[in-house]
């Protein structure tokens, strides 16, 4: 049976809201139900089949053809299946994803991964702002699962994040990892300013020094942790820069803190041979 596959006709004159296009949800439904689904378009909804071309059966694999920024909220909640967009992609991909995998051949937008459980969210591009991150008035970000982006992430990567781990192959931004509660946040490119603000517990892992620590933070030193083994060992079946990284480089400067919050947190900075 072949994959489900939604092709976008015309880039869209206002958002649209996807929460409601996840495999666990088209299970039951046959592509002319598919074709009826409403979705929020804007200020009002339209029909899907008004929006999208749509090939294919199988739900369990769901493509989405000619995606663009204004497509928000792919996969959100969604329980079991598989989701390929093609494209570039909207906020809250991810959102509050409990299981099942993203793969993203394109940008994402802000709260990328927000409040998932588990699963996997691959983005060969770039995030915006707050990836991994708690929604505003929540008290939890990502609580689970791996978000791998081969690109850069904005602002405030993983605040508030709960549990699992996001692995970026570039760049983060200004106050990656503030007011982490656990869970570890890896980065092989540069870091911006304040990495680990507030945060609580958790691991960042940084290839780099970051542009600034946290005055709150200690510096405890260089030293040899024998976990760093396992954890780049879990990495190797990863599709990703990751999975290439010497699993006997155990060498790092360890940075303790937030000092100002419980202080049971750390920074680790790769030692250069």
């Amino acid at each position: 049976m072949t994959a489900l596959t939604l092709t976008l006709r015309d880039k869209p004159r206002h958002r649209i809201d996807m929460a409601a296009v996840r495999p666990d949800r088209l299970s039951d439904l046959r592509p002319e139900d598919v074709a009826r689904l409403s979705l929020d378009y804007g200020n009002r909804q339209v029909l899907l089949g008004e929006l999208f071309d749509i090939t294919g059966r199988d739900p369990h694999h769901l493509i989405i053809r000619n995606s663009c920024s204004l497509l928000d909220a792919i996969g959100a909640g969604m329980e079991t299946g598989h989701i390929s967009i093609h494209g570039n992609s909207g906020d809250y991909l991810g959102l509050g994803m409990h299981s099942g995998a993203i793969e993203a051949h394109g940008d994402s937008g802000h709260w990328t991964g927000s409040g998932m459980q588990n699963g996997m969210i691959h983005v060969d591009g770039n995030c915006g702002d707050f990836a991994g991150a708690a929604l505003p008035g929540e008290h939890q970000g990502m609580r689970g699962g791996t978000l791998l982006i081969t690109g850069n992430t904005g602002d405030r990567t993983g605040d508030r994040m709960r549990r699992g781990q996001i692995l970026i192959e570039g760049d983060a931004g200004d106050y990656c990892g503030a007011r982490m509660v656990a869970g570890t946040i890896a980065v092989l490119g540069k870091v911006g300013i304040a990495p680990g603000y507030g945060m609580r517990r958790g691991t960042l892992l940084f290839e780099h020094r970051p542009a600034s620590i946290p005055a709150t933070f200690n510096d405890c030193g260089q030293h040899t942790l024998g976990f760093l083994r396992l954890l780049l060992n879990s990495f190797s079946e990863l599709n990703s820069r990751f999975s290439q990284l010497d699993s006997n480089r155990l060498r790092v400067r360890r940075y303790s803190g937030d000092l100002a919050c419980d202080g049971k947190g750390e920074i680790l900075v790769w030692v250069s041979y």
